[in-house]
Parts: C-alpha cells; sequence; structure tokens
C-alpha cells in the first residue's frame, strides 16, 4: 500500500499544490510552520476521516478561504484508489468518485500508523489518550467499531442528561435500565473488539520492545475495562446508580478503559525514564504496524512527524531497522541521512514543496 500523489487546495497554508510521493522514505524538512505537518495531517483526515490536531474543521480552511479540499491516490495490492475530501460548511467525502454517506465507508482505504511528538502521552497521559490510540487502529481494520462506539457515546450522554433530571426534576430512576441496557449492548462489543487487538499487540510487543533494547527490559500490557462480561457491566452500573445521580454523569464503563504498560514488571508511566517512555511508545507502534499487517496482508503507510528528534541515535537505527518495505512519510527540521536506505528528499518553504537531490 502506498500513496502516489497528494493534492491540496486551500488546505491550511497550501494554495493550490500536487505532491507526489514514492514508495519507499519521504523525508520532508524544513523550518517550523512551513506546512510539513499538514502533509501528515491530510494523510491522516484522508485515512480517519477527521484531524489529529484540531476538531475544528474550518481551521483546516485557508484564512480567507471558503472551502479546503484534499485529495489523494493510492494504491494497494489489489486495486487503485482514490479519496477527494471536501470541506466548507459540511464535509463531504468521496471514495473513487462516489460520495459517502458514513464514515465507516471511508475507514480502511489507507491504513496509516502515525507517531507525533504528542503520541508519548499514550504512555504519560490519560487514560483517554490510550484509548484513542485504541480507537484509530481498531476502527481502520473494523469499521463497524467506529459505528458501535459512536452509538455507545450517544447513549452515554443520553443516559448522562437523564441522571441530571432525576436530580433536578425527580424523574423516575428505573427509567434508567433503558440505558443500562443500551451501555450494555454496545460496550461489550467494544470490550469485545479492544481485548482482540490488545493481545494481538501483546503477542507482538515482547520480541519488538527486546529487540529494540538489545534483550535488556521485558514488556508487558494489562487491560483494565468494565465491560469484561454482560453481567458485571450491568452490575457495576446498578451498584453506581445513586452515585451517578449525585454526579450527574455515568461514573462505570467502557469509556473508562484503560490499559497499563509495565517495563521488567514496573509501571512505565510512573517509575519509567524519559527514555524507557520513548522506547515503550516505539514498541507500541511497531506492534501496531504489524497487527495491521497481519490483518489486511499489506504494511500499512507510515507517518513521522517531527519523529527523529524524539529518539537519541541507537533508538532511531534501531526503528529504521523495522522499516523496509514500507511507505513512510518523514518530517523532521534539519535534512538528513539515512544509511543503507532508498529515501527521497523534500524542502518545503512556507507552503512549496521541492523535491531534491541528495
Amino acid at each position: 500500500m502506498w500513496i502516489k500523489d497528494i493534492k491540496l487546495k486551500n488546505f491550511r497554508n497550501y494554495d493550490n499544490k500536487e505532491i507526489k510521493l514514492h514508495e519507499n522514505i519521504n523525508v520532508f524538512f524544513g523550518e517550523n510552520a512551513q506546512g510539513k505537518t499538514n502533509i501528515i495531517e491530510s494523510i491522516f483526515l484522508s485515512s480517519i476521516g477527521k484531524s489529529f490536531r484540531t476538531n475544528k474543521e474550518k481551521e483546516l480552511i485557508k484564512f480567507e478561504k471558503e472551502k479546503a479540499i484534499v485529495e489523494i491516490n493510492f494504491q494497494k495490492m489489489d486495486r487503485e484508489g482514490k479519496i477527494k475530501i471536501e470541506i466548507g460548511e459540511k464535509k463531504q467525502v468521496y471514495l473513487n468518485g462516489i460520495k459517502i454517506k458514513k464514515l465507516s465507508e471511508l475507514l480502511g482505504n489507507i491504513n496509516i500508523v502515525i507517531f507525533t511528538p504528542d503520541d508519548i502521552n499514550i504512555i504519560k497521559g490519560g487514560p483517554q489518550n490510550r484509548r484513542k490510540f485504541l480507537d484509530i487502529m481498531i476502527s481502520q481494520l473494523r469499521p463497524n467499531y467506529m459505528h458501535v462506539l459512536t452509538l455507545y457515546k450517544q447513549t452515554v450522554e443520553q443516559r448522562n442528561n437523564y441522571l441530571k433530571q432525576i436530580k433536578l426534576e425527580n424523574k423516575p430512576e428505573n427509567m434508567l435500565e433503558i440505558w443500562d441496557e443500551k451501555l450494555v449492548e454496545y460496550g461489550t462489543k467494544i470490550f469485545e473488539y479492544r481485548k482482540e487487538f490488545i493481545e494481538k499487540i501483546e503477542n507482538k510487543i515482547k520480541d519488538i520492545h527486546k529487540n529494540i533494547t538489545q534483550n535488556k527490559e521485558n514488556i508487558e500490557i494489562t487491560y483494565f475495562s468494565d465491560a469484561t462480561t454482560r453481567q458485571n457491566y450491568l452490575k457495576e452500573l446498578k451498584s453506581r446508580r445513586k452515585l451517578d445521580i449525585i454526579k450527574g454523569y455515568t461514573t462505570k464503563g467502557i469509556h473508562r478503559d484503560d490499559f497499563i504498560i509495565y517495563i521488567n514488571g514496573k509501571e512505565v508511566n510512573i517509575f519509567g525514564s524519559q527514555g524507557q517512555h520513548r522506547t515503550a511508545i516505539l514498541s507500541l507502534k511497531l506492534s501496531e504496524l504489524q497487527v495491521i499487517y497481519e490483518d489486511i496482508g499489506e504494511y500499512p503507510i507510515l507517518l513521522l512527524d517531527d519523529f527523529m528528534s524524539e529518539l537519541d541515535e541507537i533508538r532511531r537505527q534501531n526503528f529504521l531497522k523495522n522499516i523496509k518495505d514500507i511507505q513512510v512519510i518523514i518530517t523532521c527540521t534539519e535534512k538528513i541521512m539515512l544509511e543503507n536506505l532508498n529515501y527521497y528528499l523534500y524542502n518545503v518553504v512556507d507552503g512549496n514543496v521541492i523535491e531534491i537531490n541528495k
């Protein structure tokens, strides 16, 4: 799988630009705020249907313009494809020239693994960062997952509204059972998806991490959920009902899921060094890469935004050994040399992209 070209019109700081890519490693370098990350964002948008930088899609439109367009031509093992996204008053997505009705129709056409400096928060930050990591990976491979997750979130919001009405308007408590049943129905499905992929990551990450650390570290993942069984989930919701009414929101459920990463038996987010945080996230992302490969039979596209600055030379070289035969898009501030690898360089200056000779 690889992207052949990207066309950007009024997207972020790009007026009207076509960028032709190579199957191997594509390195975009230049000073900050020149438009490097915007290229990666356009690919992510075409894969997931959303930006990884903002929830406000109007920010993607160039200043004083009415509409932004991103168009990507891609090649998979068995077919070619074209994705076009128009963002104006509303967002419209076209797959091979046909307007899609649901976002789930977009998911899985371009598979990606992304690494940004903010991804260290998957390790160091709150559970929502780890859930987001799972959601992005699973939705690419199981498009129905995002549909069920959306239904679950809507049900939580409805339940929370009713909890407030019980507290403020003395509405009957037993009506909560309607939402509880729905939460359990959707939540247990989400749990099964997440459990499946956590197990797949576990099967990959141990060997990957040992390879990166020269067998010095052992990594483990433990997944925590309130929805391990239907009976347990209902029991948790009922036991917290009084507390939920007092607080005005749902305190138990799949929206509280988390996983913890341990290195040599210790929680890395608490006891790990900066280097171990970086190595752990590296192992997690490489595991994601392998899980996607095994599931669809071809490698996803690897997006590395300002990635090289996060690693020392040893970790960088150990990482690069694992990315052969994959299309990689790298952004960085300095022109870099990648030994024994086939790569192409692009200089980005104020929304202008120039391919240069090495």
